[in-house]
């Protein structure tokens, strides 16, 4: 064979080498194309998904789940939200890190109500020291004294209810948990002499967190206007309180207190901004899902007397036990208690959204084997609202059943760890929580055991239309006083 052979022979094995290689890029290209994306839910081009998202998201999902399975995409003009359903397809948002599924970018719109350099305002890693922070104001420890105080607040303010009559029990629970949010998380100072002043500030930045408002923080609206006054006055008061206790050297047993004390892994003391804004998000956290839950609770016992009477029943043996002492320990002992407060909780819980945004592509696989890509830029959110009454992880999932949770059926544990969300879970599950059933329990540890209670009015309706999902209307109760006896 010549050189010129040899010419030809090397040019055609380089021309098919470059044939063999382009067609298995092609090849890896042309599967990547083909792997499937969740299905959609339909509607009028550009504005359909929108639409019925705004009409209410659970109601959407009512009717889409049966129909499209575990996960599916809504397109909101140019977002694309993808729902997980249920325990199955759960686990990679709850557990996926920062990196590739993010809270900051979709919760941005806390940004002007928590302040600058908190929270979601801030970098992961700086995020997880102040989330370090939450973690060590909520230790055990610190909990046996926020207990004290709370069962303090709540003797105080229900000694001023007449020997009987007909309260707003929604209105009242409300009033109880800021007292004892101001006396836990804020401070002394701002529970004896500030509380009126800082209540209402507290109540303009609430009613400055509109539907609006995760769209377009800062638009310059009367609600965001009177929000970020408040927030300015906020920071004012929270200064001189800080000041003032740095001057006078006497720790208190509070939040508060806790956040000064608190020091990045650098050795750097928190500022006087970074408490104010932790302080802020700690109140918004609690002080919603406690007032919400502790009236969801007591509605649904007021109306189903086998779980009042379980619930009573318990009080009365604990009384036995330990006479009318109520502190961390003992309310730890209320099994029962806890179970009806955790029921209400599945059925109501007050966040009925959990987004995170995607920032890579990823796949997951449903229960049925059907597996879908999810691509980089996608909102990817659960709904506890719709995930805590599914059907085939919670029997009969509408009633009130807090038995479900008794030893023996404990079915929030059946289908997986992420089967009951109403507090998330994984990576982001909520630091609040132990402090939440304490200080709900301590309420109704009271009520039980002094006073005689039922329904003055209907069972409440839920409000759909505030940004946390909560009681609509009043929920009137009856109450007479009568001091409840240990067991014979």
């Amino acid at each position: 064979m010549d050189a010129k052979d040899n010419k030809f022979l090397n040019a055609g094995l380089v021309v098919l080498a470059t044939l063999v290689v382009a067609k298995l890029i092609t090849a890896l290209l042309f599967s990547r194309s083909r792997k499937r994306l969740p299905p959609t839910v339909q509607g009028w081009p550009i504005f359909g998904g929108l639409i019925r998202f705004l009409k209410g998201p659970i109601v959407m999902l009512r009717e889409e789940y049966p129909k499209l399975g575990s996960v599916f995409t809504v397109k909101l003009l140019n977002k694309n939200i993808t729902f997980f359903i249920g325990p199955e397809v759960s686990t990679h948002f709850f557990k996926a890190p920062e990196s590739d599924l993010s809270q900051q970018e979709v919760y941005q719109f806390n940004v002007p109500t928590f302040g600058p350099g908190v929270v979601f305002d801030v970098d992961y890693s700086v995020r997880q020291e102040q989330f370090r922070f939450f973690t060590e104001s909520l230790r055990v420890n610190k909990l046996k004294g926020y207990v004290d105080q709370m069962v303090v607040e709540a003797e105080d303010y229900f000694s001023k209810w007449g020997s009987e009559g007909v309260v707003d029990l929604k209105h009242e629970l409300e009033h109880l948990i800021i007292l004892t949010a101001s006396r836990c998380l804020l401070g002394r100072e701002v529970r004896d002499k500030l509380f009126d002043d800082v209540s209402s500030l507290f109540h303009d930045l609430d009613n400055g967190m509109l539907p609006i408002s995760v769209l377009f923080p800062r638009l310059p609206i009367p609600a965001h206007l009177r929000r970020d006054r408040a927030r300015q006055r906020l920071a004012e008061i929270f200064a001189g309180i800080i000041a003032g206790r740095k001057r006078a050297g006497n720790p208190e047993p509070d939040m508060l207190q806790s956040f000064i004390d608190s020091r990045y892994k650098d050795g750097r003391p928190t500022t006087e901004a970074e408490v104010t804004g932790l302080l802020i998000a700690a109140l918004f956290a609690g002080q919603h899902t406690s007032s919400i839950t502790s009236t969801w609770t007591g509605a649904y016992l007021l109306t189903n007397k086998p779980h009042l009477n379980s619930v009573l029943e318990e009080q009365r043996a604990i009384l036995k036990k330990h006479g009318g002492k109520i502190d961390h320990d003992i309310l730890s002992e209320m099994d029962v208690l806890y179970r009806c407060i955790k029921e209400a909780l599945r059925l109501h819980p007050p966040l009925i959204l959990l987004l995170r945004s995607s920032h890579s592509d990823f796949s997951v696989t449903t229960g049925e084997g059907k597996e879908y890509e999810v691509p980089k830029g996608h909102i990817v959110a659960t709904s506890p609202a719709f995930a805590n009454r599914l059907g085939h992880i919670f029997k009969d999932p509408d009633r009130f059943d807090p038995d479900r949770f008794a030893p023996g059926r404990e079915e929030d544990k059946t289908a997986g760890a992420f089967s009951y969300i109403s507090f998330g879970g994984g990576r982001h599950g909520c630091l609040g929580e132990p402090f939440a059933y304490l200080q709900i329990k301590a309420i109704w540890s009271h009520l039980l055991r002094n006073f005689e209670l039922e329904m003055a009015g209907p069972f409440p309706e839920i409000d759909w239309n505030a940004m946390v999902v909560g009681v609509k209307g009043k929920v009137m109760v009856r109450y007479k006083r009568c001091v409840l006896r240990a067991e014979e």
